[in-house]
């Protein structure tokens, strides 16, 4: 993979830890139920999809 494109990918996998976390904390502190789980379950598969992207990126 050239330099360019591991740049793109880390800068996707950060952002979408970005926006994990950012999810992570609206969903603890301003919603209950089924959205605050819902929202707590679509922001984990954002961090690990960010995690993948940052893993791919140092290979």
């Amino acid at each position: 993979m050239d330099p360019m494109t591991k740049m793109w990918v880390s800068l996707i996998g950060i952002g979408l830890m970005a926006i994990a976390a950012v999810m992570i904390t609206f969903a603890r502190l301003k919603t209950k139920g089924v959205l605050k789980f819902s929202l707590s379950f679509i922001s984990f598969i954002l961090l690990m999809f960010g995690f993948l992207c940052g893993l791919i990126a140092i290979l």
